[in-house]
């Protein structure tokens, strides 16, 4: 369908706007995170299931949700998506207890998919001159990054001002806006009749159960006993459903994850540093908030406006000073120099006394990791695509992000539950204190293995020549 110019950038701002709630929901919760902990009654280890049930319904149903889109409607899925994460939003805001907050955060990331996962299929529709959708995409990425700025910020002020259940409710309005919106101004649907049926289903059931038995254990692991019958028993079940999903895979005619993708070196390489890096990013998110505002006494407001310069300086990056440094240095310089920075800024984190100054221990720590992400941040998306076929780009996008989800929830359960571990039950501020010191160190060597990976394994070549920008790499769930 062809819709004229202006038509189009109103239904680029509708699809920014959606997308950028999806965004500002995996950020402004951690700023919340305490408020919820102290009110619902969570322990240190199950509060970072309000982060992972999000986590793992979004990356696990992310490819399966492109591909749905594909097949039945791009414009379809998309108000879909709008419509169910909208509701479980509300769902979140009325949340009374630790389960039911649990269970609509998982409904939240399987909108939030679906969403994420059309909506740059949208955008390419409704850009067909690529002068126009070149701007349109870095448009796009603009506020993607931004968001993470204004989702610590805006949580800050909901949860101090308010309370902790209208960093939720707050996106009632904005869902039913970009709903209504998007009728009007969205393309049609066409979707090829003949590819109906082809879904991916098993793959996508089999991934995701895998994923969340892993982090069940992970996160009961302290309670239960590593070595006990039920941990050993749920990772080796989780196990056996991965080892039934790489089967799948390699069986079904159209794969949610075709494997041979993964014999193209840079796209291994590059997941790879986006698994370990994930699990760094969400260590210094979460843990990050949860020390400013339990340790030093932050409140939400406060603890928002303390990540701002690392957001603004991540969004700066992604108006054109990351791509820049990509066309002259490659992306290993890039990778390994960011997440050298981001290494430093964990270790920074991990050195933060009890009695810690915002402008000497927090303020440089954040610059650092601000500078560090934003520099590595799309190099990693770059050097993935930077050996695949242009019909493969979108795939192995989808691929690197769903790998950053799923590294991110099972490193943040793998350090809530050593953070748990170091503090013995203690909350004294000393005793956090230590467990968050010790998330941060481990943080650091996820860091500083993603950037010895790509500077050793991988190799900077010439993209090839795409007839559709590779879209940005999602965000936000980190910032």
């Amino acid at each position: 369908m062809s819709l004229d110019r202006r038509t189009s950038w109103l239904a680029l701002y509708v699809l920014c706007l959606g997308d950028l709630m999806i965004v500002l929901d995996a950020t402004i919760v951690n700023v919340a995170l305490p408020s919820i902990r102290a009110d619902l009654g969570f322990t240190e280890e199950s509060l970072a299931w309000v982060v992972n049930a999000y986590l793992l319904t979004f990356g696990g149903f992310l490819l399966l949700g492109g591909r749905l889109g594909d097949l039945f409607g791009h414009r379809r899925f998309f108000l879909g998506g709008i419509a169910l994460f909208t509701l479980a939003s509300l769902a979140c805001g009325l949340s009374t207890s630790q389960g039911f907050l649990i269970a609509a955060r998982a409904v939240q990331g399987l909108g939030g998919a679906v969403v994420s996962a059309v909506a740059l299929s949208l955008l390419m529709l409704l850009f067909q001159e690529p002068a126009e959708r070149t701007k349109a995409m870095g448009f796009f990425g603009f506020v993607m990054a931004g968001g993470g700025s204004i989702g610590v910020l805006l949580g800050g002020v909901l949860t101090d001002v308010l309370s902790w259940h209208w960093i939720f409710l707050v996106n009632i309005p904005v869902g039913v806006l970009v709903f209504s919106l998007s009728l009007p101004l969205l393309p049609a649907d066409r979707a090829p009749a003949e590819s109906r049926g082809r879904v991916d289903v098993a793959g996508a059931v089999t991934v995701t159960a895998a994923l969340m038995l892993a982090v069940y254990a992970i996160v009961n692991g302290n309670d239960q006993g590593w070595l006990s019958a039920q941990t050993l028993g749920m990772l080796a079940a989780a196990l056996v459903i991965f080892g039934a999903f790489l089967a799948i895979e390699s069986r079904v005619d159209a794969p949610l994850v075709p494997l041979r993708l993964f014999k193209r070196r840079n796209l291994s390489v590059a997941n790879g540093v986006g698994v370990l890096w994930a699990a760094a990013m969400f260590a210094w998110f979460f843990f990050a908030a949860q020390f400013l505002g339990l340790v030093l006494g932050y409140d939400p407001l406060h603890v928002g406006l303390a990540f701002l310069p690392a957001n603004i300086i991540m969004g700066a990056f992604s108006l054109g000073l990351s791509a820049r440094l990509v066309m002259r240095y490659g992306t290993r310089i890039p990778i390994g120099i960011g997440m050298g920075l981001v290494t430093l800024g964990l270790l920074l984190f991990a050195r933060a006394p009890v009695d810690a100054s915002f402008w000497f221990d927090v303020l440089p720590a954040m610059i650092v990791l601000g500078v560090g992400v934003g520099m590595a941040m799309n190099p990693v998306l770059i050097a993935a695509m930077s050996d695949v076929e242009p019909s493969e780009s979108g795939l192995a996008s989808g691929i690197v992000n769903t790998g950053f989800m799923m590294g991110g929830a099972l490193g943040l359960a793998v350090l809530a539950s050593l953070a748990a571990w170091k503090t013995g039950g203690e909350t004294a501020a000393s005793s956090l204190n230590a467990g968050y010191q010790l998330a941060f160190g481990i943080g650091a060597v996820f860091s500083a293995l993603a950037a010895g990976l790509a500077v050793a394994l991988l190799r900077d070549r010439p993209m090839q020549a795409h007839d559709e920008p590779a879209p940005a790499l999602a965000v936000a769930e980190t910032d």
